[in-house]
């Protein structure tokens, strides 16, 4: 990795930490001594860092160089070449990161997922230009309570895999709704849902599995579109039993 990467995903996880509300400009500024025009310049690619500065902002995050690495090399190696053995291996992640990490950092990883190798081949990808960004494939554990919506297809305890090079709206099949739609990985709010989805008046509609639950509406903040809360689409699904 060289120099100028390791900046970028250093501002690219401050702007995360931003938008989360755990990080303002201000608080950097106050943290690390700098001035707040040095730190917006930084944070938005008109000016690079001085080694010593960069220092600086790791230690006011409590961050190191390892947590901006990739994952392991060997790991990602795999992982791109897309098989070990008649698996993939991907990584298993929590949902913060998964709805909020364009990379994925050795320390966020909290184990290397299996999935069948011939169901990830030929994933076709479908994403906004800042989505081509983000590592492409991430795992995620679903709970007894996220997964009661969408039962029977995601049960509890299920391993999900996320392509989040596919945040579009258009069918990934031909179908309708249920199980004909895509089901995708949504950022509503803090929170990383399982659901049917479509964009509709302005609107996010979110649908469950399962009869009786509510369908959602999401309004689209300020400075987002419809897209950027679609996480990525459900590309595989294990449920466990």
């Amino acid at each position: 990795m060289t120099f100028t990467q390791l900046q970028e995903r250093l501002r690219v996880e401050l702007l995360r930490r931003i938008e989360r509300g755990t990080l303002s400009v201000s608080l950097l500024a106050r943290q690390t001594g700098l001035g707040q025009p040095h730190i917006s310049n930084f944070l938005h690619a008109r000016r690079g860092l001085s080694l010593k500065t960069l220092d600086r902002i790791l230690a006011a995050q409590r961050l190191t160089v390892a947590d901006l690495l990739p994952t392991p090399r060997e790991t990602r190696s795999a992982l791109l070449s897309g098989q070990m053995g008649e698996a993939c291996w991907v990584p298993l992640v929590s949902h913060a990161t998964a709805l909020f990490e364009p990379y994925i950092r050795a320390s966020s990883v909290q184990t290397m997922a299996p999935f069948p190798a011939a169901a990830m081949e030929g994933l076709r990808e479908r994403c906004t230009g800042p989505r081509k960004q983000w590592e492409r494939f991430v795992a995620v554990r679903i709970g007894e309570e996220e997964a009661r919506a969408m039962e029977p297809r995601v049960s509890a305890d299920a391993l999900v895999l996320l392509d989040r090079h596919y945040n579009s709206f258009k069918a990934y099949r031909d179908g309708g709704t249920g199980s004909g739609a895509n089901l995708y990985g949504v950022r509503v709010g803090g929170r990383l849902l399982m659901r049917y989805a479509d964009f509709q008046a302005n609107r996010l509609v979110l649908w469950p599995q399962r009869i009786g639950f509510p369908v959602e509406v999401v309004e689209v903040g300020g400075g987002e579109t419809a897209n950027d809360l679609l996480v990525g689409r459900v590309a595989l699904i294990l449920n466990q039993g």
